[in-house]
C-alpha cells in the first residue's frame, strides 16, 4: 500500500517522530546482532565499535531523510570568498541551508559550500538576508561567489556508503591501515561494512513511544509507512563528511561526456569511487560526479582506466580537489532536521491536526491504569 508523501508530512505526530529518527534518538548499535553475525565475543565487538566512533570514522546511527531531495530539490555548489574566522564558521555550522563546507584554494576563492534550497527564489532571498543581517560581508568587501546549480531530481546515483569497498580494497593492498588514526583489522572492517549498509542498528520503539505519548504499535506503524513512502530509509551510520570516508580526497568533478554516455553512467553506478552522480547541463559539462580517491595519483589512474575503456569519451573535465583535513565539521543531519522543523511549525500554525486517535486512546488507558493502581 502506498501513502501520499505530502499528507504524511502534514501530520504532526509523523513530523515529531521523524525529527527523533533523523536525529538518532532511540537508535543504537546492536552489539548482540553483530556478535552473532561476525561470530566474535560481544565485548570485542563493543571495543571495535567504540574505536570507530571515538576516531570519528563513522557518525551516529540515524534514519536518512530521503524526502529531503524533494523538499529541497535544488543543490547549489558555491565557490566563495569568505573571512575564515569564528563568526563565519559558526554561521556555516548553524545555517539550516548549508549541508557541507570545505576550505579550498581555487583562484580567488577560499571556501566551497554545498547548499540545499527549495527554489531559486528562496535561494536568492536567503542570499540577500544573510548579507543584510551581517552573516557574511557585502560584495564590496569580497569577491562575488560563483555557483553551480544542480537538480536533486536528476540524481543518477545516490550511494554515500559506496567507498566502503575502496577502504576494504586498499586495506587488503596494505595502502590503508588506519582511518583518522583508528587502527584497522579484519573485524573492524566487517563492522564498518555492516553499519554503513544499515545492518546492526536497533530501534527502541518503546522509548520513542513513551517520549511521544503514544503506543509502541503506533510508532512501529508510522515508521513502516514512512519507509514505504520513501520519506526515510533504513537506519545506518554514515561517514562524518558524508561524501567520502576519512583520509580520502573528495573530487568534485564536472565532466563533459562526448561518447558512450549511457555506458559510462552504467559503469559509474557500480563504481565504488563514485558516491553521487548527477545529470547536468552546465556549459559544456553534462555529468557531475562526487568521487572518493585515496590520492591524486589514484584519481589519475581512475581517469586513465576509463579513457582506455572508452576512447574519446571525455571532453573537458573541471575538478575541485577537497581535502579531508580542510573539511569544516557540520552535522550532516542539520539540513534535514531544519526542514522537518519548518514543516512542523507550518503544520501547527495552519491548524492541521495529526491523526491522534490512537495516542489519545493510549493516554486515556494509561490514566485509568494509574487510577486503578
Amino acid at each position: 500500500m502506498r501513502y501520499d508523501l505530502a499528507i504524511m508530512l502534514q501530520d504532526e505526530l509523523n513530523l515529531q517522530l521523524l525529527s527523533k529518527l533523523c536525529s538518532g534518538e532511540g537508535l543504537s548499535i546492536n552489539l548482540s546482532y553483530l556478535s552473532r553475525k561476525l561470530r566474535r565475543h560481544r565485548n570485542t565487538i563493543r571495543e571495535r565499535v567504540r574505536e570507530l566512533i571515538k576516531y570519528k570514522v563513522i557518525d551516529r546511527p540515524v534514519y536518512p531523510f530521503l524526502a529531503l531531495f524533494k523538499q529541497r530539490p535544488l543543490l547549489i555548489a558555491v565557490y566563495a570568498d569568505l573571512p575564515d574566522n569564528e563568526k563565519v564558521t559558526t554561521w556555516l555550522k548553524e545555517d539550516a541551508n548549508i549541508f557541507a563546507a570545505f576550505r579550498i584554494r581555487e583562484g580567488e576563492y577560499n571556501m566551497m559550500l554545498f547548499e540545499l534550497h527549495e527554489s531559486l527564489q528562496t535561494y536568492h532571498t536567503w542570499r540577500e538576508t544573510i548579507v543584510k543581517v551581517g552573516k557574511i560581508p557585502g560584495r564590496s568587501q569580497r569577491i562575488p561567489s560563483m555557483a553551480v546549480y544542480l537538480s536533486n531530481l536528476l540524481i543518477e546515483k545516490y550511494e554515500p556508503n559506496a567507498p566502503i569497498e575502496l577502504i576494504k580494497r586498499n586495506y587488503q593492498e596494505k595502502k590503508v591501515t588506519k582511518l583518522n588514526g583508528c587502527p584497522l583489522d579484519d573485524l573492524s572492517l566487517s563492522i564498518l561494512g555492516h553499519l554503513t549498509n544499515g545492518e546492526g542498528i536497533s530501534v527502541n520503539e518503546n522509548i520513542l513511544a513513551k517520549d511521544l505519548g503514544v503506543h509502541r504499535r503506533t510508532v512501529n506503524d508510522r515508521i513502516k509507512k514512512m519507509c514505504d513512502t520513501e520519506i526515510i530509509w533504513k537506519p545506518l551510520c554514515r561517514f562524518p563528511s558524508f561524501f567520502v570516508p576519512p583520509n580520502f580526497i573528495l573530487v568534485f568533478s564536472l565532466v563533459e561526456i562526448r561518447k558512450h554516455y549511457e555506458e559510462f553512467l552504467k559503469d559509474v553506478s557500480s563504481d565504488p569511487h563514485v558516491s553521487l552522480a548527477y545529470r547536468i547541463s552546465e556549459g559544456r559539462y553534462n555529468l557531475l560526479l562526487f568521487e572518493a580517491h585515496l590520492s591524486l595519483e589514484d584519481y589519475l589512474r581512475w581517469e586513465s582506466f576509463y579513457n582506455s575503456k572508452y576512447p574519446e569519451c571525455f571532453g573537458s573535465i573541471k575538478n575541485t580537489y577537497l581535502s579531508p583535513n580542510l573539511t569544516i565539521s557540520i552535522d550532516q543531519q542539520k539540513v534535514s532536521l531544519g526542514v522537518i522543523s519548518e514543516r512542523l511549525s507550518a503544520t501547527r500554525e495552519s491548524g492541521l491536526e495529526c491523526d491522534t486517535v490512537a495516542s489519545k486512546t493510549y493516554l486515556q488507558k494509561r490514566k485509568r491504569s494509574r487510577r486503578q493502581r
